[in-house]
């Protein structure tokens, strides 16, 4: 399984009032390969609902889902799983969810913790923030040489994440990065084509 391009994660707040499906379609329709729910609710009824209609979603557009965070409803749903540093064991989720599942670890800046990271079972390591974020404000910890450090020590597929847009995502993909995370850089907009239209042009990027 080739890890690479347009990595979209959702956003319960950019995403309320019916947006959720229709605008993650689009990024889907402007070739989003691999798509995280993200839902820190405790409404877990409707998180199930929900990631249960994004995983018909990717289906259909040959994408893959994870799930943010929530190792029994990834377990459930038969999907893959992110896990924070503090959010859980990347042994356990990768027994339980079995060899081809895709199982997604943050390790901020820390060169070490990617190495643990990948020792316990991860297909790919995320390394952020790299800009001012919106949905985790605070300073940038990661910085483009963090990515040629990566890139040099360790093969597993590398994510950039943290406040990603069109504008400054090409100095990630000098530097390393195989997968670009953005949340309010995609869906950040006023309408499903315009989601459509920046999922493109986040693709296009990866092809030049």
């Amino acid at each position: 399984m080739t890890l690479h391009g347009l990595y979209a994660i959702t956003d319960s707040q950019l995403l309320a009032d019916d947006r959720l499906l229709p605008w993650v379609e689009a990024a889907l329709a402007g070739g989003t390969r691999l798509l995280q729910y993200r839902d820190k609710s405790g409404d877990a009824a409707r998180r199930r609902d929900e990631a249960g209609q994004l995983k018909a979603l990717c289906v259909q557009y040959g994408a893959d889902l994870l799930i943010n965070d929530d190792l029994p409803l990834a377990s459930a749903l038969n999907v893959g799983v992110h896990l924070g540093r503090d959010d859980g064991c990347l042994r356990e989720a990768r027994q339980q969810l079995g060899a081809q599942a895709i199982v997604g670890a943050t390790c901020h800046a820390s060169l070490d913790h990617a190495e643990q990271a990948i020792a316990d079972g991860a297909s790919y390591i995320a390394f952020g923030r790299f800009f001012q974020s919106v949905t985790k404000p605070g300073a940038p910890a990661a910085t483009p040489a963090l990515l040629q450090q990566a890139r040099a020590r360790f093969d597993t597929p590398i994510v950039a994440i943290g406040g990603i847009t069109l504008d400054n995502a090409s100095p990630l993909l000098a530097a390393g990065a195989d997968l670009l995370a953005v949340i309010h850089g995609l869906f950040g907009a006023d309408s499903a084509a315009e989601v459509q239209r920046r999922a493109q042009a986040f693709n296009e990027l990866f092809e030049n």
